[in-house]
């Protein structure tokens, strides 16, 4: 049946050609903005997890930056290591020439006075954006080296170095540990070890040793530093002891040690009982250093006017000198396992943005033979549609 109100035809190709003309739209947008998925609509799923991948990169980026900052600071102190090693090598050569017997003494312990302030000079000023690495104040820096994504959530994680000391203040013993478990000669650093499981043993600060703000107590356990430094509040409380062994236990838990635990009886100030319930054997060391001691202490007692100096100096050369060379082989080695993290780091941000143009990014040769092919159908589809549209007027031959 032919009806005048009713065209099937025009209908059906009004239709297509509303389809035609919405996926070429699409593709126009997909040619325009790059992107075959630009916006939730267009694909939820797959924009949301390019918008959390897009955001990993920006994390990222941030992490590049950090890795720069760490390794500059690492390249000053680095510097800073080796310049000291090589002014302590050419302060032995003066001092091995103080031994002999026809030298003039005081003019080699002049140009051993004059290498220990350029020491002291370049220690000072081996900083970078206010951080300096040699000169004490710093036991440990984290440098923000990744961002690990799971399924749990989004953590950080950090590359540790180690600060050296190699400054030049004098080391005065106090007996901070006496009676903790392992103590040396001196009292002044400890060691032992905690046996898996059940392992045990004491640190006990000797409140009697008459300690001064700025003293450092630092406890080395499996790896991990952990240090308190006593403040002139600590010094002038009835118990510095008691105040110093809280904070380090506070320290020493914030390492995140598995199995161990530190427990602090308040009846006996000072005494820190550790209890290695893990499943791995822990070592443990013990080290005071009071407010003005350096790694290079010793620089500024060295006197060669006499032979039983240089005697004493040559000795005490040797333990400075391998001080700096360790040293500067410590921040070589932070300083290139920062820059392979630089250089992964860079990578993995260039495969997370391959990774995220593979979904969302428009295939420029596939929306190209689609354009053309659209066109055709949209120039056929108008025909139809026109064709559709005359069907009406052959209705007009049956009336004449």
């Amino acid at each position: 049946m032919s009806s005048i109100l009713t065209n099937t035809s025009a209908m059906v190709a009004l239709q297509t050609m509303k389809g035609i003309n919405a996926n070429l739209n699409k593709t126009q947008a997909d040619i325009s903005t790059g992107k075959s998925v630009a916006s939730a609509k267009d694909n939820a799923a797959v924009w949301a997890i390019s918008k959390v991948m897009e955001s990993d990169v920006e994390g990222f980026k941030g992490i590049s930056d950090s890795l720069a900052v760490g390794s500059a600071t690492l390249t000053v102190a680095r510097n800073a290591a080796e310049t000291v090693t090589k002014l302590l090598t050419e302060m032995k050569g003066k001092i091995v020439a103080a031994q002999a017997e026809n030298v003039d003494r005081n003019k080699i312990q002049t140009d051993i006075e004059a290498l220990t302030k350029q020491i002291e000079s370049t220690v000072g000023a081996a900083q970078f954006n206010g951080l300096n690495l040699v000169n004490g104040s710093q036991t440990q820096v984290n440098i923000l080296s990744s961002l690990d994504r799971s399924q749990t959530g989004v953590s950080s994680n950090n590359i540790e170095v180690n600060a050296q000391n190699l400054s030049t203040g004098a080391y005065v013993a106090k007996a901070a540990f006496t009676g903790t478990t392992g103590v040396s000669t001196g009292a002044d650093t400890a060691g032992f070890a905690l046996a898996a499981g059940t392992g045990t043993g004491d640190i006990v600060i000797d409140g009697s040793a008459g300690f001064a703000a700025g003293d450092r107590l630092s406890i080395t356990i499996g790896g991990k530093t952990a240090s308190y430094t006593f403040t002139a509040a600590d010094v002038a409380s009835t118990t510095p002891e008691g105040v110093a062994a809280v904070g380090l236990k506070t320290a020493i838990e914030s390492l995140g040690i598995a199995g161990l635990t530190i427990d602090y009886d308040s009846s006996a100030p000072g005494t820190l009982s550790l209890t290695n319930g893990g499943a791995s054997d822990l070592s443990v060391s013990a080290q005071f250093k009071n407010a003005n001691a350096g790694g290079l202490g010793a620089l500024t007692g060295l006197d060669v006017t006499t032979g039983a100096g240089a005697l004493a100096a040559l000795g005490n050369i040797e333990g400075m000198l391998q001080t700096s060379i360790d040293a500067a082989a410590s921040f070589g080695s932070a300083q290139k396992r920062v820059e392979i993290q630089s250089e992964f780091v860079g990578k993995l941000t260039d495969s997370l943005k391959t990774g995220i143009g593979a979904m969302v990014d428009t295939d420029m040769e596939e929306a190209s033979a689609r354009l053309q092919a659209l066109q055709v159908q949209q120039q056929l589809a108008t025909q139809a549609l026109s064709i559709a549209n005359q069907q009406p007027q052959g209705l007009l031959s049956l009336f004449r």
